[in-house]
């Protein structure tokens, strides 16, 4: 039975499907009604840290998340996603061959002295294959401004492009000075901006994230093993991403993991040695498993409501979504969540254009919105014939007077 609210309509619907993904929302989840049913977040050694739902987006734990620190190999991943866009884009392949120059030589350059390598040397012609494990897994500085030549010309075009990327993904607290993440002035990010970046990675080119998860490297006879120890951590299934540390940074990780359908990513920036990095970044990740779950109640193409249309060639819409719906909710909460909707207009007239945003979607637990998303139409409804709309407006009116 629809319940007639000022101007507009609701309708409530119990929720036990299946389930998955949602748009980024930077609000915790820790809202009052929720507090009570989660433990709190574990005491985390770090300057800041952040931990999201990948797939909804949602927080679900944060400190000092937007303050500006020093990336350090962080950095790196940006490298990457300007890299991954470029293959993407087909502008360059992963067989070109990079001939590599005086500058990614870091026998001749002094900034690289005691870091991160690759160990290239001039005139060797490596493939950008090698180059991205040389970067993603080596963490070799030598290699980044190899590619930064190769893809952009110089190295201060590839950080135009990588502060581009910056400004493209909305990111409010990042700015890069460099393509290696060696410290500089006026370069910054924080634990939420890197987490997103990460997000981007996994999201927009899967297969540059899909390198991130190999355990070492061999180039040159070199053989060097991934930084990220969580890869070897068989209690959590991670697959990512990056590590960086300079003494002005501390140690950072940005770690992603999966359980089933759900991914999660951490950020921990500032922290005090490399194994507690991985301590802390493993801690949030069990937390959020633990106590978390995402589950996609609505999705594109399904139904959701059908409501009455007047003035058009049919009497009825479908009411859907245009993006599939992920929520982060407390684990084992599913049976308990609830979903209602509310129109704008109590009557919806023709014409109607698909997904055309005619109300919105609010998910309840306990009583409490805890997220809201729009409420579109499925299906192009266009006006009906002349008679067929006479005969609408007389069925309207005599609703209007007689209720």
């Amino acid at each position: 039975m629809k319940q007639i609210l000022p101007a507009k309509l609701l309708r409530t619907s119990l929720l036990s499907a299946s389930f998955a993904l949602l748009t980024v929302s930077h609000q915790s989840i820790a809202e009052d009604s929720l507090k009570t049913m989660i433990p709190a977040v574990p005491s985390i050694e770090a300057e800041s840290y952040i931990l999201i739902d990948y797939n909804s987006g949602k927080v679900l734990a944060e400190m000092n998340a937007d303050v500006r620190r020093d990336p350090a190999s962080l950095t790196k991943m940006m490298t990457s996603y300007v890299i991954g866009q470029s293959i993407r884009a087909g502008k360059i392949s992963n067989s070109d061959i990079v001939p590599i120059g005086e500058e990614a030589w870091a026998t001749g350059n002094p900034v690289f002295r005691g870091s991160s390598l690759m160990f290239l040397k001039p005139g060797d012609q490596v493939t950008v294959a090698q180059l991205t494990r040389g970067i993603n897994l080596q963490s070799g500085n030598d290699a980044c401004v190899a590619m930064a030549s190769y893809v952009a010309g110089s190295q201060d075009t590839f950080v135009t492009m990588m502060n581009d990327y910056v400004k493209r993904l909305g990111l409010q607290n990042t700015q890069f000075q460099t393509v290696h993440g060696l410290d500089a002035p006026g370069q910054y990010s924080s634990a939420r901006d890197m987490a997103l970046i990460g997000a981007a990675l996994i999201r927009d080119v899967p297969d540059e994230y899909a390198i991130y998860k190999e355990k070492e490297y061999t180039y040159n006879n070199i053989r060097q093993t991934n930084r990220n120890g969580l890869l070897w951590d068989t209690s959590l299934n991670v697959d990512g991403i990056k590590t960086g540390h300079t003494a002005s940074a501390g140690y950072n990780l940005v770690a992603s993991a999966t359980e089933g359908d759900m991914r999660l990513i951490s950020a921990v920036m500032g922290g005090h040695s490399s194994k507690g990095r991985d301590a802390e970044s493993k801690k949030l990740l069990t937390w959020g498993f633990r106590f978390f779950e995402t589950v996609k109640p609505l999705q594109v193409g399904k139904e959701f409501a059908a409501e009455p249309i007047w003035y058009g060639e049919t009497d009825k819409v479908q009411l859907g979504v245009d993006k599939d719906v992920y929520l982060t909710i407390p684990r084992g909460r599913l049976k308990d969540l609830k979903a209602s909707y509310v129109l704008d207009n109590v009557e919806l007239h023709a014409p109607v254009t698909k997904n055309q945003v005619v109300g919105t979607i609010n998910f309840q637990l306990d009583g409490q919105v805890i997220e809201q998303r729009p409420l579109v139409v499925m299906n192009e409804v266009k006006e009906g014939g002349f008679f067929s709309r006479i005969i609408d407006y007389i069925k309207l009116l005599f609703s209007h007077w007689f209720g």
